[in-house]
């Protein structure tokens, strides 16, 4: 039987723009988001949610059957449907799924090391109910097993922090429910490692898969392109598009429904977004419904092979990612004109318009408008009109028979506000 486990998103760190749309369980961190890696990986029945509450309305209208914010009466009800009384709670920051989750014993609560938040905690149902109505503290007197740091997303930048082994994870869990292929007609297999494609993608002719230093998978209803060169560890996921000649290296996972083309390596894709061209995109995460123009390009390496420093917010502090190779975090609704030139340790935040000439460092604010009516080291930027953005944001997403809901909407203008209150 399936352990009865909670999600809760305590809403700490500083994560924009990962979690501007979305609670921190539901962003792709790998192949997977962090709820479907918890769930698969450590066999979870995933019963109840917990969101920050400017997500409450919008994430009712996207997790399913599993309840959001429920009162703690649900709870101990919960709890007591499980086959031990208890239930297991995971901070839906937990960007691996930690064998020691599974192991807990009751009322021991792991910690990210030293006097770090909860990773997760295993209670009966009054115990769980304190623990939510207490904003997700420690029990009194429980005891504590530290989990080496980082164990939990607190910046952007620790999509990246995580990236190789949560695909590598993923990889395993996503290649059990296919046979592997060690030729693949009119293309070439480099290595002996496990190849899988879904009997619902497509394969043309002249591509090569380098399995040699890792796996790679091709879910249903993929496409790859004639000339394509894979290279593993990859995972390119549902009613994805590998366009022609395109170069995607390891440690590159792309989610559902997106078009890429050009060099692409270390990079998380969380699905419907566009790279449809050539330009250069390594160890960055691309939000949804981005679309980088032709010729975007972006660096991953300091001229002096150091540490990376990144800001998370604009106008805050520079702080170090523990990264040589670090690209760009590109928010939701990004959009880069033609031949957009982005340095190493960028963050572009939600919505941002990039058509300038310079190149793109930093860390923008979401919705700016950015052109060389601006000047690269103005104070404020332009922002983008929210009726104008909303607009175009329907038609992107009617290209994908995909609708803007009301709640969407209104988490969209809610970002906006807060980031033209730097006005």
């Amino acid at each position: 039987m399936l352990t009865k486990a909670v999600l809760f998103d305590d809403g700490r760190g500083v994560l924009a723009p990962l979690t501007d749309l979305r609670p921190a369980f539901a962003v792709r961190t790998g192949a997977l988001t962090i709820r479907e890696r918890l769930r698969r990986a450590l066999g979870l029945e995933i019963a109840a949610l917990y969101v920050p509450p400017r997500l409450e309305t919008l994430a009712r209208t996207r997790t399913g059957e599993a309840p959001v914010n429920p009162t703690g009466a649900h709870l101990e009800a919960l709890a007591s449907t499980s086959p031990d009384g208890m239930l297991l709670l995971i901070n839906g920051r937990c960007g691996l799924a930690w064998p020691a989750i599974g192991k807990l014993e009751p009322g021991v609560y792991l910690r990210e090391g030293g006097d770090g938040d909860v990773v997760a905690v295993r209670l009966d149902g009054p115990g769980a109910r304190r623990f939510v109505e207490r904003d997700f503290t420690p029990p009194d007197g429980a005891a504590a097993e530290a989990v080496l740091r980082p164990a939990l997303l607190s910046r952007p930048w620790h999509v990246r922090t995580f990236r190789d082994p949560a695909i590598a994870t993923d990889l395993a869990l996503l290649q059990r429910h296919h046979e592997p292929r060690e030729h693949v007609q009119g293309c070439t297999v480099i290595g002996t490692g496990k190849l899988t494609i879904a009997p619902g993608a497509k394969v043309y002719p002249g591509s090569i898969f380098d399995v040699e230093s890792g796996p790679i998978a091709i879910d249903e209803g993929a496409v790859i392109r004639p000339g394509c060169t894979l290279i593993g560890p990859v995972c390119i996921g549902p009613d994805t598009t590998v366009l022609d000649r395109a170069l995607i290296k390891g440690n590159t996972a792309i989610g559902p429904k997106c078009k890429v083309a050009g060099e692409i390596g270390g990079t998380v894709f969380h699905g419907f977004a566009n790279k449809a061209h050539d330009g250069h995109l390594g160890d960055s995460w691309v939000g949804k419904w981005a679309n980088l123009g032709a010729g975007t390009t972006n660096s991953n390496l300091l001229n002096t092979y150091g540490e990376v420093p990144m800001k998370a917010t604009p106008g805050g502090s520079t702080e170090r990612t523990g990264q040589q190779f670090m690209g760009a975090i590109i928010g939701d609704h990004v959009k880069t004109a033609i031949c957009t030139r982005i340095m190493t340790g960028t963050v572009i935040h939600t919505g941002a318009m990039i058509a300038q000439t310079a190149a793109v460092q930093g860390c923008v604010h979401a919705f700016s408008w950015l052109t060389d009516d601006v000047p690269p080291d103005a104070k404020l930027p332009r922002f983008f009109r929210f009726d104008k953005f909303l607009e175009v944001a329907r038609t992107v997403l009617a290209r994908r028979k995909v609708e803007i809901s009301d709640p969407y909407s209104a988490a969209l203008k809610a970002v906006w506000e807060q980031a033209c209150q730097a006005k």
